[in-house]
Parts: structure tokens; sequence; C-alpha cells
């Protein structure tokens, strides 16, 4: 099982996705957001293939088909992280957590 914790920025919003697999290959994902956008997904765990989702393009996974109609920002980094968890739940990566720091010029 992968837990992963977004933090989604200026926005404020917390998501934690659980991920699991059985068998390295299938992956059920399960997520708690306050994000009003993506709440409706908290009732909706699905699942995808691994092997076909992380080595999509970007945008064109089953990720970001099933988060598309509701996540409203493109910056968003919730649908990136269900993959990095995915990756993990499936043994294709080793767990260890990415940031996006920001700094605006001139602070």
């Amino acid at each position: 099982m992968a837990k992963v914790t977004v933090d989604s920025g200026i926005c404020g919003f917390r998501t934690v996705m659980d991920v699991r697999s059985d068998d390295q290959q299938h992956a059920l994902v399960a997520l708690t957001t306050d994000c009003p956008n993506l709440k409706p997904l908290e009732a909706e765990s699905f699942e995808v293939d691994a092997f076909v989702e992380c080595f999509a393009k970007v945008g064109e996974s089953a990720v970001y088909e099933r988060l598309r109609p509701r996540c409203r920002h493109p910056g968003c980094p919730v649908p990136s992280g269900i993959i990095k968890g995915v990756e993990v739940a499936c043994g294709l990566a080793l767990p260890k957590d990415a940031s996006i720091h920001i700094v605006r010029d001139g602070n």
C-alpha cells in the first residue's frame, strides 16, 4: 500500500490517497480531500492498470480522465500524486517525496 498526501498550494486543500495493489499491476485508489471540486471522488474508489497508467503520455491516463471533469485547475498536483502512489503500490518506484518549491522573484 502507498499513502500519498498532497498539499495543493495556495488553495489550502489537502488530499490523501490510499493506493493498494494485490498483484503489483492493478491498483485501487481511494481518496479523501478538502477540495470541494474533488470531494465527489471520495465515494468513487477506482482501479487502474499500473503498467498502462505509469507509462501513458502526460494527461492521457485513466487518472487524468477520471479527474478531468472535476479538477478545475491544470496546475493541481493531485493527479500526479495519484500516479506516484500507483507506482509505489505496484513496485514500479520506491517511495520518495516529490516537491514543488515556488518563490516569487525578489522575495
